[in-house]
């Protein structure tokens, strides 16, 4: 087993002047506009025995000024409906197949919008809207692999003990998870997120479901109201990172969550410390330094900006499947059971699904 050292938070520097490059984000997220996508989810159950089901995230569906969700459409020879799960809000299409259904399948068509996201910290606004109290209660809450007490609060309070306000915590937290952890390419899909454990046994590699869930619950243990974003990537990028996009129409694997924490004054600020380290193991030539000038780049970058070829699902956790026993971690991935037994949702060659993304020219 591989293990890291942990490294100390730095003292918190005036934030501002740790950034210089935003300003240059956001001109460049401005300049582009908005990005018309769609993707297509193929869906089929090989062997169904008994009953079978399927559900499939939607588009994120909140008021935001950088993601539109415009539609959906769905083909195919079972009982279908669109659910709403009632704590994160998030959207499914859940498809129900009779017994003797000897073929069942699906496709779902989703169009949205989107503009690429950033933040400037150097020009709060007063207008910008607050988290009510059940928000905040929400998104510093626990969920069942992120805790917010014990070592991943004694950890977070270590981390912040120099930050006063919540940008400085959030962005010490940052500075610690892009330090110390690693993308470790073993782990299968994105990986579940139990930073628990990750803390207990000091081993701080994973992928993006580990290393930004790790982020969000060391935030929510000091206070800092953050939550995951989870999504899939739908196009190449354009920052000329290979590894930060797709290199082809095919999606199925391409899934990717993301973070974001609150700032009054502010809003919403996006976050992601985990595709730091997947530029650091998978960029050319591989394996980085962590000072290599396309690292640095991009760490400065990925705190208050997000390059929008990406589609957001949902903020959810713990999710019990409508009309199933089946109970996961994050929505993310289209999911199936058939006679009662569920399919390896990580798996799209064995469970049989294909998700391809293409630009739409408007």
């Amino acid at each position: 087993m591989k293990r890291r050292t942990f490294l100390q938070a730095a003292l918190a520097t005036p934030f501002i002047a740790g950034l210089p490059i935003v300003r240059d984000v956001i001109a460049a997220a401005q300049g582009e506009g908005w990005r018309t996508y769609e993707v297509v989810t193929k869906l089929e159950i090989v062997n169904p025995s008994g009953v079978s089901r399927a559900w499939v995230p939607l588009p994120y569906t909140a008021k935001t000024d950088w993601h539109t969700p415009l539609g959906n459409t769905w083909s195919g020879n079972g009982q279908v409906k669109v659910v709403t799960e009632s704590k994160y809000g998030a959207e499914m299409l859940c498809v129900e197949w009779e017994e003797g259904e000897k073929a069942p399948v699906l496709e779902v068509s989703s169009r949205f919008a989107t503009r690429d996201r950033a933040v400037d910290f150097s020009r709060p606004n007063p207008n910008a809207p607050s988290l009510s109290q059940a928000e905040m209660s929400l998104y510093t809450g626990p969920t069942e692999l992120i805790p917010t007490d014990s070592i991943v609060r004694e950890t977070a309070l270590d981390i912040t003990r120099h930050a006063r306000t919540d940008i400085e915590r959030a962005h010490a937290i940052y500075e610690w998870v892009v330090d110390n952890t690693f993308r470790d390419p073993k782990v299968k899909g994105c990986g579940w997120g139990d930073i628990k454990t990750m803390l207990e046994t000091r081993y701080f590699g994973g992928k993006c479901g580990d290393l930004n869930a790790l982020f969000v619950g060391l935030a929510r243990s000091v206070g800092v109201a953050a939550r995951d974003i989870y999504g899939v990537r739908v196009a190449p990028s354009q920052l000329g990172y290979k590894s930060l996009g797709l290199g082809s129409t095919n999606a199925s694997k391409g899934q990717h969550c993301r973070a974001e924490f609150f700032a009054q004054g502010i809003g919403w600020v996006p976050v992601d410390p985990a595709d730091v380290r997947k530029v650091v193991l998978e960029e050319s030539p591989g394996n980085l330094h962590i000072n290599d000038p396309k690292v640095v780049a991009l760490r400065r970058r990925l705190f208050g900006a997000w390059e929008m070829n990406w589609l957001a699902y949902n903020t959810a956790h713990d999710v019990v499947l409508p009309n199933s026993r089946t109970k996961i971690a994050y929505f993310m991935y289209p999911n199936g059971e058939t006679g009662g037994k569920a399919l390896d949702q990580l798996d799209p060659d064995t469970f049989k699904y294909t998700i391809t993304a293409q630009q739409i020219k408007t």
